[in-house]
């Protein structure tokens, strides 16, 4: 009987370890998604293409599973978060205010629900992206 008892605990610690496992490894896989559509949205330097790329990260973060959702939402909060906080020591219109901000959030959901990022590529944005 403990014999038993043993075997079913552990097999039910390596079975939650290993779903840990899964998820972090989804994680750090969905950051790298992130990082991914930043850096061509950085390279691309394409007038109108930011909520094309929000939506992309999204996406193809949380098509890793749970892990990689979890983590396109944490950096875009993020992200949204800290470009508020910014906003305030910027003069002018900076052009990334609680409207933008928004826009941002609604593409980052579109992409994390698993709906096309194309929806918001804009025309004549090269086929590499």
């Amino acid at each position: 009987m403990k014999l038993f008892t043993g075997l079913i605990f552990c097999s039910l610690v390596l079975g939650v370890h290993s779903q840990w496992l899964s998820f972090l490894g989804e994680a750090y896989e969905g950051a790298k998604d992130m990082l991914r559509a930043y850096s061509d949205m950085r390279e691309a330097n394409f007038k109108n293409s930011d909520k094309y790329f929000h939506a992309r990260g999204n996406y193809d973060a949380a098509q890793r599973g749970p892990g990689g959702a979890w983590a396109a939402k944490v950096i875009s909060d993020a992200r949204e978060n800290v470009q508020r906080v910014t906003d305030l020591f910027k003069h002018g219109d900076s052009g990334h205010g609680v409207e933008d901000s928004r826009a941002d959030q609604a593409a980052n959901a579109w992409g994390r629900s698993g709906k096309d990022p194309n929806h918001f590529r804009p025309p004549g944005l090269p086929d590499k992206y």
